[in-house]
């Protein structure tokens, strides 16, 4: 990724947070996240925005299996079957969050950023983003992003927060 494919990347997801922000703060709710290989990402452009503890109520980091299994109860089963990059495990992992934060709305991201660990079914740059509400309404997407590993959680953190705008 250059550096200014990175700089417009990170001005895209300022201003998007700052647009969840203020449609966060009308409505009086509260958001989490819970993220994989993002590593923390999408909270650090949230929080990178002055205010951001008016709405923002948690971020969770679940890199490794266990994480995922411990703090967002994510099913061992689930992950033994799908894989923690997958539909079902993002989707367990917004009602992990979501109960662990007691947040109106929440994101959860799981990929495959490289350079290594991809496969022919989960290539390198294969991510799972899901949204959900506390009223149990979940959508979930796979996104296929391609370029560097930098490229890939950039676009991941821009497509998270363009979905937890769109679910708002």
């Amino acid at each position: 990724m250059s550096i200014e494919s990175q700089s417009t990347q990170q001005l895209s997801a300022l201003l998007l947070s700052t647009a969840l922000g203020e449609k966060l703060l009308a409505r009086g709710w509260r958001v989490a996240t819970a993220e994989s290989c993002t590593g923390g990402g999408v909270a650090a452009a949230i929080t990178a925005i002055a205010g951001s503890s008016e709405w923002f109520e948690y971020g969770v980091v679940s890199y490794a299996n266990r994480a995922k299994e411990k703090l967002l109860h994510v099913k061992t089963e689930t992950l033994s079957q799908e894989g923690a990059v997958s539909q079902a495990v993002v989707e367990q992992m917004i009602g992990g969050v979501l109960a662990l934060a007691d947040a109106d709305i929440a994101v959860a991201v799981s990929g495959i950023a490289g350079p290594s660990g991809g496969t022919p079914e989960k290539p390198v740059g294969t991510v799972w983003i899901a949204w959900g509400l506390a009223s149990g309404i979940t959508h979930s997407k796979r996104f296929q992003f391609s370029g560097n590993r930098a490229a890939v959680q950039q676009e991941s953190v821009v497509e998270a927060l363009k979905g937890l705008l769109n679910l708002l």
